[in-house]
């Protein structure tokens, strides 16, 4: 098997265990932690066929770190909001996030 189809199947793994945590998890940290795990398979394939691609160059680096920039941020924003809804709510379930207000 050559490398490019290693880094994808890998990629492909992350992304499904990433997929299940969103979809299965209550807790909404890790909900987010499961999206932060989505979104470095994402990185793992722009890397792997910016290398292995037909014509390699650094356009798919570049978007990781684009990428990167924007998990980043959005961790930060979710945890924010996380941590007003565990003030406010004393849970940080996903299932009892369904009314703005209380």
């Amino acid at each position: 098997m050559n490398m490019l189809a290693s880094y994808l199947t890998l990629a492909a793994v992350l992304f499904c265990v990433g997929l299940y945590g969103v979809l299965t998890k209550r807790n909404a940290i890790i909900v987010l932690l499961s999206i932060e795990l989505m979104l470095n398979a994402v990185n793992l394939n722009l890397v792997a066929f910016s290398k292995y691609g037909v014509h390699p160059s650094l356009a798919g680096q570049i978007f990781s770190l684009f990428t990167m920039t924007v998990a980043a941020a959005e961790a930060a924003v979710g945890v924010a909001i996380l941590v007003a809804i565990y003030r406010a709510r004393t849970s940080v379930n996903v299932d009892e996030f369904d009314e703005l207000r209380r």
